[in-house]
């Protein structure tokens, strides 16, 4: 059973850079058939997908937070991080790591999820 599980401060202040880990078990991240991803959901609003890695270190980012982001993994310690710059209150939302087979477009397994507020 794979299990995901996020971890990373809850409270991050405007400007600064917000980094979240998600550590893996029950499967390695060095699996070449896999999107080990980051997604997010503002209050109130729907889920918003920020990017991936694989295994081959290729990584993607959605267009709109590509300049703030970089997604980044550790293969000694089964885990991927999430860096996303110049944060604003925008930016507060549940925090998700999940992983997506490479031939569906569902997620089969998630982390519970971390909730990052911005504020001063």
């Amino acid at each position: 059973q794979v299990q995901l599980q996020e971890s990373g401060p809850g409270l991050v202040k405007p400007s600064q850079t917000l980094s979240l880990t998600c550590r893996v078990s029950g499967g390695s991240i060095t699996t070449n058939d896999y999107y080990w991803s980051w997604i997010r959901q503002p209050p109130g609003k729907g889920l918003e997908w920020i990017g991936y890695t694989r295994q081959s270190g290729n990584t993607y980012y959605s267009p709109s937070l590509k300049s703030r982001t970089s997604i980044s993994k550790d293969t000694s310690k089964n885990q991927f991080t999430l860096q996303l710059g110049s944060v604003t209150p925008e930016d507060s939302a549940v925090y998700y790591c999940a992983r997506r087979g490479s031939s569906s477009w569902a997620y089969d397994y998630w982390g519970q999820g971390t909730q990052v507020a911005v504020s001063a």
